[in-house]
């Protein structure tokens, strides 16, 4: 028997009258197992300053108020947690899943806490399926730096569960309940194929940390493989014409607030920034001929030159006063979206887009104008379409795109083709 169980340790930084506490602070060492919960006071606190929680340990060099130095106090957290194991180790040899309490006594009967501690009761908690989801939410947004969409995709996933069951357990989710699931969404809330697929990976996100920190030992996601019919979106770019007809459209009167939208837009679509990236961008990334900058989503160190139109936006908006010494005039990417959409009508972009759409078995198909689909990731994928139709390397293309591998450019090298052969195709004219 296994007992899959997680042992942490943090700093217990409970607020008292609203003001967080900051000097002087608790070392707790949480155990984690079987959706349960059992925290033990370590006798000892620190400074917030000088806790290291990467690591999870006082920082070397540093003592807390009682002097006692941080290779003594990391000594005993090491000890704590060793002798944890040792005590889950017992019982998977009894084959017994223990309780909190069980685990509370045998830590307290086999471990004395330091001298100089104050006589504390261990806290436990009986945690419920909800619970541990808003707190793989709550470490993982901070630990990953997950953005605002992020957050807003597990809050919607968050809704749907208990939509499909406001008692949700993890033992529900073995291949009957994973089916059960799949039904509602498909069934009741009329998702599409892909948004199902997107729903589960974000389930299994979420399924295995909480098996990597104790919180359950059901496993039966990853052996559950649903066939799921879907199609690929295809690339939704703006040609090099496009960009052109988008940059000389004479915005007409009343309709001003367009002209930073498309200023922004165009600058993103030369340069290959993300709408977090471009909103984050400030003078000082801004160099005589590139922009070096650290992006949001991945934190990569990228450098992009600048071409005559970026110079240009640029220079439009030196003198200009944003926020937080920003360079561009960005607004909402919800406001941009809308706008984009628009600007794009106005300016007649409207080359049709095919999409095939799978719900259930059956398929549908959608054709769209390049209006009602354009958005702020548009830009970037534009730059990316016309670097490969160029012929520049594709390890160059990924120095300014922050792209991993070549086999994420293989949809923009399909694109590529594709407009060579109809280009190609005039010869015959």
């Amino acid at each position: 028997m296994y007992i899959k169980r997680n042992i942490t340790f943090s700093l217990d930084t409970k607020t008292k009258n609203g003001v967080l506490k900051t000097e002087n602070v608790p070392i707790r060492m949480r155990v984690t197992f079987a959706c349960k919960r059992v925290d033990f006071s370590m006798g000892y606190s620190i400074d917030m300053d000088k806790w290291d929680a990467e690591k999870q340990r006082v920082k070397s060099g540093c003592t807390n108020r009682l002097k006692i130095s941080a290779s003594q106090i990391n000594a005993d957290l090491n000890a704590c947690a060793s002798e944890m194991e040792n005590i889950f180790r017992h019982f998977e040899m009894e084959e017994t899943l223990p309780t909190p309490q069980m685990i509370k006594d045998a830590f307290n009967s086999r471990f004395a806490p330091p001298s100089n501690s104050s006589e504390t009761t261990p806290e436990e908690k009986q945690l419920t399926f909800y619970n541990v989801y808003d707190i793989y939410v709550k470490e993982q947004g901070v630990q990953r730096n997950w953005t605002s969409a992020t957050f807003q995709k597990m809050s919607v996933q968050r809704k749907h569960l208990i939509a499909f069951d406001s008692k949700l357990t993890f033992e529900k989710l073995d291949h009957k309940g994973l089916n059960k699931y799949l039904a509602f969404l498909r069934d009741k809330l009329n998702l599409c194929n892909s948004t199902i697929l997107k729903q589960f990976d974000f389930l299994k996100w979420f399924l295995n940390w909480a098996v990597d920190h104790g919180y359950t030992d059901m496993k039966a996601y990853k052996t559950y493989h649903p066939v799921i019919k879907s199609a690929k979106r295809p690339v939704i770019y703006l040609t090099y014409e496009e960009q052109l007809q988008l940059e000389k459209f004479e915005i007409p009167k009343g309709h001003e607030y367009l002209e930073k939208v498309r200023d922004v837009f165009l600058f993103c679509c030369v340069t290959s920034l993300r709408y977090s990236d471009v909103a984050n961008l400030r003078r000082n990334n801004i160099y005589d001929n590139h922009i070096e900058f650290v992006t949001v989503k991945t934190t990569d160190s990228l450098s992009v030159p600048l071409t005559r139109l970026a110079k240009a936006i640029l220079k439009k908006y030196e003198d200009v006063a944003f926020p937080n010494n920003h360079a561009l005039p960005v607004i909402s990417n919800q406001k941009m979206n809308d706008y984009l959409k628009i600007l794009a009508k106005m300016a007649g972009l409207d080359r049709p887009y095919e999409f095939n759409e799978y719900r259930g078995q059956e398929r549908k198909t959608v054709v769209k104008a390049l209006h009602d689909v354009i958005s702020t990731h548009c830009a970037r994928k534009s730059f990316i379409c016309r670097c490969v139709a160029l012929n520049i390397n594709p390890d160059t293309i990924m120095s300014m795109t922050g792209h991993k591998d070549h086999r994420s450019m293989r949809p923009y090298i399909a694109v590529s083709n594709k407009v060579k052969e109809e280009a190609l195709k005039k010869f015959d004219l």
